[in-house]
């Protein structure tokens, strides 16, 4: 179940999901970032049983995202793949084919190597760097001098919760500064980034079926 939490960030809303994308309410868009579409096949090469199911299931949250928010964009702040052509594009295309009216910019990742005319037959817009949508700047690599809020991804955020008894857990989550918001990895076939981070930042974690400040 899509659990949110709504912040005010910028004069903009935007819904934080526990389902590791946020939309932004005026421009109709989510957002998310790391989807790493062909990881499961990149590894099957190389002899790794990794099922394609992975993806499959990627994509579903995605598209019950989209149907929730009736939303008409989508922006992925990079690594929308993760390797070169292999048998998991052909899942994606597929899935892509049943929602041609969706916009997709792709702000390109580190890993988001497949050639121009793939984006182009599926109909995605391609950004090399970055691109700014007032007010925010969308940019894969999380930039602290920037002047501008920009929101990233690239670290697949983490925070570990201590309980009683030294128990610990971790968890995906959202990491907010006064001039940043850096996605968690939307792939759930990703790890956690959970050493500190060099500003100071609160986070949004989130399980299946919650979403809470930290």
């Amino acid at each position: 179940m899509i659990q949110t939490l709504s912040k005010n960030i910028q004069n903009e809303t935007l819904m934080f999901t526990n389902q590791k994308a946020i939309f932004w309410e005026r421009e109709k868009t989510v957002i998310i970032s790391d989807l790493h579409v062909g990881k499961s096949a990149h590894f099957r090469k190389s002899g790794i049983a990794v099922s394609s199911e992975i993806l499959l299931d990627d994509l579903k949250v995605l598209e019950n995202l989209i149907e929730y928010f009736q939303a008409e964009k989508l922006i992925i702040v990079g690594d929308l793949f993760h390797a070169g052509m292999n048998s998991d594009l052909n899942i994606f295309c597929e899935w892509r084919n049943k929602y041609s009216s969706l916009k997709i910019i792709l702000v390109k990742g580190n890993h988001d190597r497949i050639q121009a005319k793939f984006y182009e037959e599926n109909c995605i817009e391609i950004v090399e760097d970055l691109i700014d949508i007032e007010p925010f700047t969308f940019i894969h690599e999380p930039n602290n001098h920037s002047e501008k809020f920009s929101i990233s991804g690239h670290i697949h955020p983490g925070i570990i919760l201590y309980g009683k008894a030294k128990q610990a857990i971790k968890l995906p989550c959202f990491a907010i500064s006064e001039n940043q918001i850096i996605l968690p990895a939307f792939s759930k076939f990703t790890g956690l980034y959970t050493k500190p981070l060099h500003q100071n930042f609160k986070f949004i974690a989130f399980t299946k079926g919650t979403i809470f400040e930290v």
